[in-house]
């Protein structure tokens, strides 16, 4: 059997990732779903408006657990490829982008984790929504952006930033580059 590729798709909030990511699923890959959105829901049934906010490092560590077990669950697919809507990397760029120190066993678990591609799509102000768990600005969006890559790069990934257009375009430039790779 051959191995599973886990692919990360990434970058500031409001790009385009989940929506891809839906697409992926439809079309039968498989697909592992944003982490945040869920801890952001739970903090907020017990009153917490943004958890990410008022204590960045429980934020983060649920997380990095959710986001590792994520990648745990990927390896044990029996899918020549599972998608993975950001990665556990993303975790400790927010942190940064957030001025929180991070624990040095989130770099461990970030190095544990190596992915196989990393798609790293860019801000675009023409889809940028701002919602109930999105709370950040387009400016915030796009330095978050910036950490996102940055922080990919450092753990010796090389993310491949995905073109604007349709939904169907960026999962057929996705689908295509991974074709080459294979």
């Amino acid at each position: 059997m051959a191995q599973t590729n886990k692919i990360v798709l990434t970058g500031g909030p409001g790009t385009g990732k989940t929506t891809v990511i839906q697409e992926l699923e439809k079309q039968g890959h498989i697909c592992f779903s944003e982490v945040s959105r869920q801890v952001t829901l739970e903090a907020q049934k017990q009153g917490v408006t943004q958890l990410f906010l008022d204590d960045p490092l429980l934020f983060s560590l649920k997380l990095i657990q959710g986001r590792e077990q994520q990648y745990q669950t990927a390896k044990t697919q029996t899918s020549e490829k599972v998608f993975l809507d950001r990665g556990v990397h993303d975790v400790i760029a927010y942190m940064h982008y957030a001025k929180t120190d991070c624990p040095p066993a989130f770099s461990e678990i970030c190095k544990k984790c190596q992915y196989d591609t990393v798609f790293l799509f860019p801000p675009w102000e023409e889809i940028y929504v701002s919602d109930n768990e999105r709370y950040e600005s387009f400016e915030q969006a796009s330095a978050i952006h910036a950490f996102i890559k940055s922080t990919y790069i450092a753990f010796g990934h090389q993310p491949v930033e995905v073109p604007r257009g349709t939904v169907e375009e960026r999962v057929d430039f996705i689908l295509k580059r991974l074709d080459k790779v294979e």
